[in-house]
């Protein structure tokens, strides 16, 4: 048996983005809210927003705005700490 072992490379994600997707995860704490919740009010399937939060994705503007708006908070409020 011969194994080959494939990596990989992606992209590294910017600390900002796991900043911010810490920041809406605890956001999502402090309100003592669901994430399927904010997934559903946000228009994003619940995965989506878990690699979000996990800061394994970038966000687009539109999305940091319907995310912003469904955990009814300033749009600053998620990029706190950056």
């Amino acid at each position: 048996h011969i194994k080959i072992k494939l990596k990989m490379r992606k992209k590294e994600v910017p600390e900002s983005v796991k900043i911010v997707g810490n920041n809406i995860k605890e956001i999502i704490k402090e309100k003592d809210l669901k994430v399927r919740h904010v997934a559903h009010e946000s228009d994003l399937d619940i995965e989506a927003l878990r690699r979000y939060m996990l800061g394994k994705q970038i966000m687009g503007i539109d999305k940091l705005i319907r995310i912003s708006k469904a955990l009814n908070v300033e749009i600053s409020e998620l990029f706190k700490k950056i």
